[in-house]
C-alpha cells in the first residue's frame, strides 16, 4: 500500500518513535492513531484507516510505540507507554491549526490512550477505540475498565460481536456505565474485524471504522 503522508520523528522520553502525519486540504480535525500490540503503525490496517481518514477530510499522525521502534515483540507497559502517547499527540497537536485533536488506538493503542487521559498526560478531544480489549482472551474476570470511569471525554467504541478480547455483555454493561461513550457493533467481526468466511482487503475491513469515527468527530460526539 502505497504511502501519502510525510514520515517525522517524534521526540519521546527515552527514545525518539517514527510517525506519519497527512493533513487534507481543509482538513476540520485531527485523529492520531495508535496501532495494538503486535503490529506496528505500517501494519495494512493501520495504513488503511488513516488512509481512509483523510479521505474524509481528517489530518492524522500515526506513529510507533517504542518497542516497536526498538524492534521487540514485548509491548511496553503503561508508565513507558502513556508518556510516547503524549509525545505523539503533542506532535499533532502542534502541526494542527487550532482544531480538535482526537485520539484513537487499536487495540492496546487505544487502551493506552484511555490510561493517558485518565492519568492526566493528555486531552484529547475524545477517545475512539478499534477493538477495546476489556479483559484477556479467556478471561472475562480480569476486566480492564476500572480507569473508564473517571473519563469525561466522548468515546466512541468500534467492537466486533466475535471479539475475544470483549464479550458482547460485558461491553455493553460498561459502556452503559459511561455517559459520554457510544458503542457502534461491527457485525461479525473479531478482534482484527476480520468477518468468518468472508475475504475483505484492509480499505474494505477499514472503511466502516474509518466513516463511524470521522461521524463521531465532527458531531462532538454529544
Amino acid at each position: 500500500m502505497a504511502d501519502h503522508g510525510e514520515r517525522l520523528t517524534i521526540p519521546a522520553p527515552g527514545t525518539d518513535v517514527s510517525g506519519v502525519y497527512s493533513r487534507p486540504d481543509g482538513a476540520d480535525a485531527t485523529v492520531v492513531v495508535a496501532h495494538g500490540a503486535g503490529a506496528g503503525m505500517d501494519h495494512p490496517f493501520m495504513v488503511a484507516y488513516t488512509e481512509a481518514l483523510d479521505a474524509l477530510g481528517l489530518a492524522t499522525l500515526r506513529f510507533n510505540f517504542a518497542y516497536m521502534e526498538a524492534g521487540r515483540k514485548l509491548p511496553d507497559r503503561a508508565p513507558k507507554a502513556v508518556p510516547v502517547w503524549a509525545a505523539a499527540f503533542e506532535e499533532a497537536r502542534r502541526r494542527s491549526a487550532g482544531e480538535p485533536v482526537w485520539a484513537a488506538g487499536k487495540s492496546f493503542g487505544g487502551r493506552m490512550a484511555s490510561l493517558a487521559v485518565a492519568e492526566g498526560a493528555m486531552e484529547p478531544a475524545g477517545l475512539v477505540f478499534l477493538g477495546y480489549p476489556l479483559h484477556p482472551a479467556g478471561k472475562p474476570e480480569k476486566l480492564r475498565d476500572e480507569h473508564l470511569y473517571g473519563i469525561t471525554l466522548p468515546m466512541l467504541f468500534l467492537s466486533g460481536t466475535r471479539d475475544a478480547l470483549a464479550g458482547a455483555d460485558l461491553l455493553e454493561g460498561v459502556v452503559a456505565r459511561l455517559p459520554t461513550a457510544t458503542l457502534a457493533w461491527q457485525e461479525g467481526g473479531d478482534h482484527s474485524f476480520a468477518v468468518k468466511g468472508t475475504r475483505r482487503t484492509p480499505a474494505e475491513v477499514v472503511a466502516p471504522l474509518a466513516r463511524q469515527t470521522a461521524e463521531f468527530v465532527r458531531r462532538g460526539a454529544l
